[in-house]
């Protein structure tokens, strides 16, 4: 299985458990331009404070952002961190905690989960008691601080922390404890293997997530045995229990190796990107694809369709993170690679591009590019999803690069 072309992380295998109308009738272009203004509001440390966040942020009711990095903080395995604003405007950096790589864990790496009580979830990659990740708590205290709880820490056997993964349920038990359930475990074979993202539920209880690899290795000889990855549907089973099916089997033009988990719209149609494949090569990531955009449309039999396949031009390339849905029905993400080649230090590859995605008519999506990376001062290789405020502005992380080279924090206001 290939990596992507940036891994903040390289001293450890990323783990793959995460709990987590534009323009006239006469234009016609499939890649625009439209003018927006990013933001730098946070440049990460590194070395002494947080560092390379390799997932995407949450808000809580009180407009804090929330986070983690992979690495950095005391004793350099990650942190978890709060941006506040700040009356005037700026935005205040705390540490929240600084990972040991113990029993505390280490690496966090996957998107924070935040419940209505301002409880903040996760995962990392290593630490625990047998050192094989955790998955964590950290809950607000009276008078100010968290306290941090491990609901779950991996024994690298039956609950997911190797072979081609799982997906699993956590509930609390009486007396504050959690139950680790293994809903499905995966082989890696038709029916997918290494689930990287979270997933999504459905009005009537369906999960939706995607499979790194795995498929009908017949019809994805650019991967051999491993298979382009799959799109799998879990539903609840009477008495109990859940049945897989695979929704999609990826192919190569249609899209590769799914890092990104899928979106649903209002009226269950199910969005994602995939990391390779669609039209082309695209030497930057392996000669297999640039990376698509696509859809599933909702049935009993799911009809998928690419709606933007990446060039590794300005419209990006290799989106290795999920997407976010306006209530127009436009989609945005980010890509790692791609966009403006010409600025120092990005060549050829580029520095990673925010899109957005525009229903035209009928099949056609336009694309527009939001905003190209220019590694310093604003930073390089976007992996997160975005998300929005109340007021309609985008944040989201980027990986590295930034005023001191450990990635930063941004917003793109319209």
């Amino acid at each position: 299985m290939p990596s992507p072309s940036f891994s903040p992380s390289r001293r450890f295998p990323r783990i793959p458990i995460r709990i987590l109308a534009l323009a006239a009738a006469t234009l016609n272009l499939s890649l625009l331009s439209q003018a927006q203004t990013e933001t730098v509001i946070y440049s990460f440390p590194g070395e002494h404070g947080p560092g390379e966040p390799g997932a995407g942020l949450v808000f809580d009711a009180a407009g804090n952002l929330y986070g983690t990095t992979v690495l950095g903080g005391s004793h350099n395995f990650g942190t978890l961190y709060e941006l506040s604003p700040i009356s005037g405007g700026g935005w205040q950096e705390t540490t929240i905690h600084s990972f040991t790589g113990g029993n505390d864990g280490g690496l966090p790496n996957s998107p924070l989960i935040i419940d209505g009580s301002g409880n903040l979830y996760g995962t990392t990659q290593v630490g625990g008691t047998k050192q094989q990740g955790t998955v964590f708590e950290f809950s607000p205290i009276a008078g100010g601080g968290y306290q941090e709880t491990v609901l779950h820490s991996f024994a690298g056997e039956d609950d997911g922390a190797h072979g081609a993964g799982t997906v699993f349920e956590l509930s609390p038990q009486t007396g504050g404890a959690w139950k680790l359930t293994t809903l499905v475990p995966f082989t890696g074979n038709e029916e997918g293997g290494v689930p990287y993202a979270g997933m999504v539920f459905d009005a009537a209880g369906n999960l939706y997530g995607t499979a790194l690899n795995g498929g009908n290795s017949i019809d994805c000889p650019a991967r051999n045995e491993n298979g382009c990855g799959v799109v799998f549907e879990l539903s609840p089973s009477i008495g109990g229990g859940w049945r897989e099916r695979v929704i999609h089997s990826f192919k190569g033009p249609d899209g590769a190796l799914p890092y990104g988990g899928v979106v649903l719209d209002s009226s269950g149609n199910l969005y994602g990107t995939t990391y390779e494949g669609g039209a082309g090569s695209c030497s930057p990531v392996g000669g297999s694809g640039c990376g698509v955009v696509f859809k599933l449309s909702a049935g009993h039999n799911w009809h998928e369709a690419v709606i933007h396949s990446f060039t590794g031009g300005a419209d990006g390339a290799a989106p290795i993170g999920g997407l976010t849905l306006d209530a127009s029905g436009n989609v945005y993400g980010t890509t790692e690679i791609g966009g403006d080649t010409t600025y120092s230090g990005c060549s050829p590859n580029g520095c990673g591009v925010v899109f957005e995605l525009i229903p035209y008519s009928g099949p056609r999506w336009d694309e527009v590019a939001l905003h190209d990376f220019t590694q310093s001062p604003d930073g390089a290789v976007p992996v997160g999803s975005l998300i929005f405020d109340s007021s309609g502005n985008l944040y989201g992380t980027t990986a590295a690069a930034g005023a001191f080279g450990s990635g930063t924090v941004f917003e793109i206001t319209p």
